[in-house]
């Protein structure tokens, strides 16, 4: 048997997730963002405190980064599993970056009404793209969380399958608790899992060079 080849398998699965994306979009996004605030407005905060995960994530990314910044400042190596979690740290804040330039492009209003009267889905019936709009209230796409936790999964991943089930868990758990507080609309966390996912796997094979002296 022909073995697969790892980069067209990954091609496959990132167009069917753009399909999951637009079918979402077109189908799923309003009645979900609907329902969900029908049976879930008032007792939100199980949901809501699923999505604080992510502020002790990057609480441990900057320690980490710390850390790593004074190993190196005293000559020495920080091992195997220190380079997997300064690489999981990189994935972060690289993944930071990245998804406020995609909400910038993609300019979607959010299922309900969060900052400075954004115009929202759920009290407005504001359910669209103004791409380059700018602005907190044209901001939910792709989901920033979906994709930072899904950038430091998808880099332990490929460097630790041991942690795989707790990735799983995590990447899981983010996307109820966005769903379920109404925070997102289903296509964003979509978007923000693709994002995420390939930014994990870039930082996670990325090779870098020793730099000559100059």
């Amino acid at each position: 048997m022909k073995p697969q080849n790892p980069f067209a398998t990954g091609v496959i699965l990132a167009i069917l997730m753009i399909c999951a994306v637009l079918l979402s979009i077109f189908f799923i996004d309003r009645p979900l963002a609907a329902l969900s605030f029908q049976h879930f407005h008032e007792t939100r905060g199980p949901f809501v405190a699923m999505t604080h995960a992510l502020d002790w994530i990057e609480l441990a990314a900057v320690l980490i980064l710390c850390w790593a910044a004074v190993i190196f400042a005293f000559g020495k190596s920080l091992g195997a599993r220190g380079l997997i979690a300064l690489r999981a740290t990189l994935a972060l804040f690289l993944a930071m970056g990245v998804k406020e330039l995609a909400k910038l492009a993609f300019g979607r209003t959010w299922p309900e009404t969060w900052v400075c009267g954004n115009p929202s889905f759920i009290r407005d019936g504001a359910f669209g793209f103004s791409p380059f709009h700018g602005g907190a209230g044209w901001a939910a796409f792709p989901s920033g969380h979906e994709t930072v936790i899904c950038a430091v999964a998808g880099c332990l991943w490929v460097l630790a399958p041991r942690l795989r089930p707790l990735c799983a868990l995590a990447v899981l758990a983010m996307a109820v608790g966005l769903l379920g507080a109404d925070y997102h609309f289903l296509s964003d966390v979509l978007a923000g899992a693709l994002l995420g996912w390939t930014v994990g796997l870039f930082v996670a094979k990325l090779e870098l060079p020793r730099a000559a002296r100059v």
